[in-house]
């Protein structure tokens, strides 16, 4: 009877545990730290070497991620009948047993990537075969040949999602995949594939999405997957990509063919859905102007398709190759870092719908504004980093650019843009001219009557909110340059003597402007405090690269959260800066590179405290002729800073008194004994009485 409180104590503690469990909250579970939450146990990382056996027998989920559990055997998992999801993810398995699944008729999702299966791929295979209605299977880094992949997949016909990434697959031929119906989803990325023969997915009626990246094909020719929406052959030794000549619908609607070697722009379908197309990193361009082909045969190239006994010819027009592509839902296209040296007629206006276009790096030396091209739809359009030196605007075309909301052309050779160019641009917001050598509207009146070249005018482009003319070797600013805009964002860097001293070309702008890099300008000493008073709004400066020697002013309200000083001349922060305005809302601020006075630091304690300085660590100071870090400095004024800090004044006329009174007192002596004369006479005056 004594016992009898006890037991019923511990009854109750099991009852609440398990009316936990089912409610949904989290318990720890009773072995190796496994947690349950909502029917998931989650037992990773807990060093188990074999599967719990005492885990409460209703969880769907099992994750036993990252423990060496090496085999799993027979029968391992039949304490949990319902199981729909079971996660392996690095456990180091070699084997699995024949019926480790036996009971697993719920089992819907298996994922066991990085493991060693390819030890025992014959019993995996036949544990598999237990798995009638599983969707998805996660086989990547297993060192799975094509042939191992092909026996665990047999009778599989349920699944829907299958990953055979980072393994060693070579080839695929129609009996890998073969009997999988149901699939829609297929990732083959980062093998050694460079061969798949014809019919090696016929079979996959209903494959959707299929990634082939990062392996070694060499080419895709006649491809017939009609029924394919995204197709990923990115990373590959490409260097051809010919669609099917049939006139056959393609569902496809996303292609990414980036980083390969192609040639030529891709023969794509004559009837598809396409709406993403990347070509970026490849060798493409196009090339009927630059050739003189005297005869259409001289233009066209012939493939050879051997397929068994049966040979197939295809022709192909490399100078038009886009011209019979269905390119009309086409709205995101990257043909950056290829070798395209023009744009052929007609190109852009094939595609009506395009509002992405990315042309960086490549070999464009002029650009024609026509037409319907670019698009009316087009809303980005980058050319940065070629080598334009002229933009073409057909006359009587108003609002050619009215959609286009981002413009990059930095780093090219221009020296002007057409008049009215960014006028027309009524909705654009971002605008990339750095690196090219311009000049802005209205120019100074000694320039103003030379033509060329042209100047930029961005005067009343009212929706304009970034601008960056980094390195665009401009004069110094007038003082409408901006007038009418209402910019945010502008990047003047390494634009030597562009504001001459002064914030005024700026004060049109400086209620509106948010971030602001004057970097490697030339302000210099002699013009003293540079006066940020009135930008109320300004969050980030960079005034790095200058020659500044006092601080920068700020007075009324202020927004600044991030400052950046580097390689300036400054010796001293002055306490009024650091305690009044700096302290109420900077958060970042860089100092480093600047010949600061080791006894002149009085502020870093305040800017210290609120971890405010980025660059602490690099930042020195100069005392006596030594170089020291400022973390360094210690606590208090240093001993040698004690004399520079007396009143230099006074110090000198303490020192310089006493010299003055002797030696007023020699001369005065030296003077009485050569004149005697005068001598006598003071004495006989004076009524003294003489020994001589």
């Amino acid at each position: 009877m004594e016992l009898l409180p006890f037991w019923l104590c511990l009854g109750f503690h099991f009852l609440t545990v398990e009316w936990r469990n089912q409610s949904g909250m989290v318990t720890a579970a009773s072995q190796g730290g496994c947690k349950l939450v909502d029917g998931v146990a989650d037992c990773r990382g807990q060093n188990l070497s074999s599967v719990p056996s005492n885990l409460p027998p209703f969880p769907h989920t099992l994750i036993l991620d990252a423990n060496p559990l090496k085999i799993l055997w027979n029968h391992s998992l039949q304490h949990y009948p319902l199981l729909e999801t079971l996660s392996l993810h690095s456990c180091q398995l070699q084997r699995v047993g024949r019926d480790a699944f036996q009971e697993q008729v719920h089992l819907r999702s298996l994922a066991l990537p990085d493991n060693a299966l390819s030890e025992s791929y014959k019993e995996t295979a036949a544990a598999f075969r237990r798995l009638q209605g599983l969707w998805r299977l996660d086989l990547s880094g297993n060192s799975l040949t094509e042939d191992m992949v092909a026996l665990m997949l047999q009778n599989l016909s349920s699944l829907e999602s299958v990953c055979l990434a980072r393994n060693t697959i070579m080839r695929l031929d129609d009996s890998v995949f073969e009997g999988l119906g149901q699939l829609r989803e297929l990732d083959l990325q980062r093998n050694y594939i460079f061969e798949i023969e014809g019919g090696a997915f016929d079979g996959l009626t209903e494959l959707r999405h299929l990634n082939l990246a990062y392996n070694n094909l060499p080419c895709i020719v006649d491809f017939s997957l009609t029924q394919l929406r995204l197709l990923n052959v990115s990373y590959n030794a490409l260097e051809w990509f010919l669609a099917s000549a049939e006139e056959a619908a393609f569902e496809l609607e996303t292609l990414d063919l980036s980083h390969n070697q192609l040639l030529f722009f891709p023969l794509l379908p004559q009837s598809s859905k396409l709406h993403t197309l990347l070509l970026r990193d490849n060798n493409m361009g196009f090339y009927r102007d630059l050739y003189n082909t005297s005869s259409p045969r001289e233009m066209v190239a012939q493939f050879l398709l051997v397929d068994g006994n049966v040979t197939n010819i295809t022709t192909v027009n490399l100078w038009e190759e886009f011209a019979s592509s269905d390119l009309a839902d086409l709205r995101f296209l990257d043909m950056s870092q290829n070798q395209f040296q023009y744009l052929p007629n007609g190109f852009l206006k094939k595609m009506p719908a395009l509002s992405h276009l990315n042309l960086n790096q490549n070999c464009l030396i002029a650009l024609h504004i026509r037409e319907h091209e670019p698009p009316e739809a087009l809303t980005e359009l980058d050319l940065s980093q070629n080598q334009l030196s002229e933009l073409h605007l057909a006359p009587g075309l108003p609002g050619c650019l009215r959609s286009l909301r981002s413009f990059n052309l930095s780093s090219n050779q221009l020296l002007g843009v057409p008049t009215g160019l960014f006028a027309d641009a009524s909705n654009i917001t971002t605008v990339d001219m750095s690196h090219n050598q311009i000049s802005l509207c209205p120019q100074p009146a000694g320039l103003a009557s030379m033509s060329p070249p042209s100047c930029v005018d961005f005067r009343n482009v009212t929706s304009l909110r970034s601008l960056s003319l980094e390195g665009c070797g401009l004069g110094a600013l007038q003082d409408c340059s901006f007038q009418g805009t209402a910019l945010t964002h502008l990047d003047l860097s390494g634009n030597w003597g562009v504001l001459n001293g002064s914030t005024a070309p700026l004060q049109n702008i400086a209620p509106t402007l948010q971030v602001l890099s004057l970097k490697n300008v030339g302000l210099s000493s002699s013009f003293m405090e540079l006066d940020f008073s009135g930008f109320r709004n300004l969050r980030d400066l960079d005034l790095s690269g200058n020659s500044l020697t006092s601080f920068p002013r700020f007075r009324g309200s202020l927004a600044l959260q991030t400052l950046d000083l580097r390689r300036n001349s400054l010796t001293a922060i002055p306490q009024r800066a650091v305690s009044e305005q700096l302290m109420r809302s900077l958060r970042t601020i860089y100092l480093s590179q600047n010949p600061y006075d080791c006894c002149w630091v009085e502020g870093w304690g305040d800017l210290q405290r609120l971890h405010s300085i980025t660059d602490l660590a690099m930042v020195t100071c100069n005392l006596s002729s030594k170089v020291i870090r400022l973390i360094d400095l210690p606590r208090g004024m240093p001993q040698d800073c004690k004399w520079e800090r007396v009143d230099m004044g006074l110090l000198y006329l303490v020192l310089i008194l006493p010299s003055c009174v002797t030696l007023l007192v020699a001369c005065t002596v030296i003077f009485l004994i050569f004149k005697k004369p005068l001598l006598q006479v003071i004495k006989s005056r004076c009524h003294w009485s003489s020994v001589y």
